[in-house]
């Protein structure tokens, strides 16, 4: 499998116990989607690795407790810190204001008043609400991921239409 043809699901955190299980975060709002998942890859050294999945179950703060076909404790260890990943192909589409992180990397941001504000370099996710990073000319512009923010995305021409609250980009080209 290639990585290109992958997104990055989430990682794993840490073990569980001593008898090789696994933490693993899957960075997404609906994890219920992930209940039934008969494998992940795993990226040992730059490559995309399969592994089954023998068990699974949620622990009390919404991740996941795996345990691996043919991973014992000591291999384990080993793979705590990668990042998994799944492929591409089994996302459903979607559709309207609605995106995934990975697709929109790349896009124009294009403020309704501004004209292009830059291409979207990442989405944050560490905060209270997601954030694009915007770079323009060698800066970078954090505008909200929000709906409000959020006027249309346009998927074949790669297009974000935003409506930009008045001077928050200027905040940063301005600095």
């Amino acid at each position: 499998m290639l990585a290109e043809d992958c997104y990055q699901l989430g990682h794993i955190s840490r073990l569980h116990g001593y008898k090789g299980e696994l933490i693993a975060v899957f960075d997404t709002d609906r994890a219920e989607d992930y209940y039934e998942l008969e494998s992940i890859f795993l990226d040992l050294k730059g490559e995309l690795v399969p592994f089954f999945i023998e068990e699974m179950a949620r622990n009390p703060k919404g991740h996941f407790i795996i345990r691996l076909e043919d991973v014992d404790p000591e291999e384990a260890v080993s793979l705590v810190g990668r990042k998994i990943y799944l492929p591409q192909e089994i996302l459903p589409e979607l559709e309207g204001k609605q995106f995934y992180y990975h697709e929109i990397i790349g896009f124009t941001a294009l403020d309704e008043n501004l004209g292009p504000i830059g291409i979207i370099e990442h989405v944050i996710d560490q905060t209270a609400q997601p954030i694009f990073l915007i770079e323009k000319d060698g800066k970078e512009i954090l505008i909200p991921a929000v709906d409000e923010i959020i006027q249309e995305i346009d998927r074949i021409n790669k297009v974000i239409k935003l409506q930009c609250p008045d001077g928050l980009v200027e905040l940063y080209l301005d600095a």
